[in-house]
């Protein structure tokens, strides 16, 4: 099996409030809108983040980003009117910080990230 691309799906119960949303997240529109229930940002080569209307799962979703400089983006994210959580330590250096969507989806923002430890 080779892999060629990741997608992270993350439900909603309003695709344009969850669009609205994750494009201040992101700090940009979405990249692609295939079908009316979907909005897709590509956050690296390969990998997605897909933004799905379903109310019934909505609120399930948890995604995980690891970031180089956690302070700036929590700093960005707050300037966009975003809420990110205070910095908890986690372990082993690494450092965590929370935000909610509108529907309670967890999106964590990760600092001190490594492959091995």
């Amino acid at each position: 099996m080779s892999i060629e691309h990741v997608l992270a799906v993350v439900h909603v119960s309003d695709i344009e409030a969850g669009r609205q949303w994750y494009a201040r997240l992101f700090g940009r529109p979405e990249d692609n809108n295939p079908m009316p229930s979907l909005v897709e940002w590509q956050v690296l080569p390969g990998a997605w983040v897909q933004v799905f209307h379903d109310p019934d799962r909505a609120g399930t979703d948890e995604v995980n980003f690891a970031v180089d400089d956690l302070e700036r983006h929590i700093d960005e994210l707050a300037g966009r009117g975003l809420e990110p959580g205070g910095i908890a330590d986690a372990s082993k250096g690494v450092r965590l910080s929370r935000l909610r969507d509108p529907d309670g989806n967890v999106v964590s923002l990760i600092g001190g990230f490594r492959v091995e430890y």
